[in-house]
């Protein structure tokens, strides 16, 4: 059964006349990729000069969305050239991601300091985002686990193409919602080590910080339920609505700190101050949580 036929019958009799579960997280991955780049080539623009291997993240993105959507398209007649495609761009997406944490990681470290002040806090704070690049780590995996098919459905075994399959130790479903607790758990860590630079002194910066680790609280907890309730897959569904709601609000709030007193906008500013796209995380990993609740193609 489905979980949203738990949450609202009427609603996934609707949804499975459109796209399963896996196909909508897939065509959502691939989007995400093609976001990937342009927030990228954004935050490196702050530097004012990108290096030749800052280059690659950025280049990355776009390639990947494309090669993504050429998989899709060839699934179901070139199965075997599809699985390849996607197979190489998300794992390519993969290893990018933890190399770009471990340089970034790098800058925050002083390798001449004393023992035990290598590294502060404060560098941390004020060093380039070290949990950044594993966005394309998620990406990597949410879209690997979205490309193969689990059979028998919540059996934990996922095919890639024929002959070739991967036993997990939990269900698919179950790997989503972990997935997705990963995803907010990076989004409200992000929110915290940006807006602690201004030591919270505005109130609606708390916002995204509570319920980031609400929301974090809530999908770990389905993911270690083997079958939710009723209230816990309502709780869990409202849950994602308000993270879906804090990406606008932060968009705003961001928008409104980057204009000057005359409210007129100065594209430095909007480079250099609060990052307008970055609570978009927060509605992305919404996004992915309530598709979560989609029939699979099996059901």
């Amino acid at each position: 059964m489905s979980l949203l036929s738990i949450v609202s019958p009427a609603v996934m009799q609707r949804a499975t006349r459109i796209l399963s579960r896996d196909q909508a997280i897939f065509l959502l991955v691939t989007v995400n990729a093609l976001m990937l780049g342009l927030e990228t080539y954004l935050a490196h623009l702050i530097s004012q000069t990108i290096r030749t291997n800052e280059w690659i993240p950025i280049v990355l993105g776009p390639v990947t969305g494309v090669v993504l959507l050429l998989a899709f398209g060839l699934r179901k007649r070139y199965r075997m050239v599809s699985a390849t495609l996607a197979v190489v761009a998300l794992s390519t997406n993969i290893v990018v991601g933890m190399l770009g944490t471990y340089f970034h990681l790098q800058r925050a470290i002083l390798p001449a300091a004393p023992f035990g002040q290598a590294t502060s806090l404060a560098r941390l704070v004020w060093s380039p985002p070290v949990i950044a690049p594993l966005a394309f780590v998620l990406v990597g995996l949410f879209g690997l686990v979205a490309y193969m098919e689990e059979k028998p459905q919540d059996s934990g075994c996922l095919w890639l193409s024929r002959g070739v399959c991967v036993r997990l130790p939990l269900s698919k479903t179950r790997i989503y919602f972990l997935l997705t607790c990963l995803g907010v758990l990076l989004a409200a860590v992000s929110s915290v080590m940006d807006h602690v630079r201004t030591d919270f002194s505005n109130g609606w910066l708390w916002v995204p910080t509570l319920l980031g680790v609400f929301g974090t609280v809530v999908t770990l907890l389905l993911g270690l339920i083997n079958r939710p309730t009723h209230s816990d897959l309502i709780t869990y569904t409202v849950t994602m609505v308000m993270l879906l709601l804090v990406g606008p609000l932060g968009v705003f709030l961001h928008v409104m700190s980057d204009l000057n007193a005359q409210h007129v906008v100065v594209v430095e500013q909007f480079i250099r101050g609060a990052p307008v796209l970055a609570p978009l995380v927060f509605s992305n990993m919404a996004l992915f949580g309530l598709l979560v609740l989609l029939p699979s193609a099996d059901a």
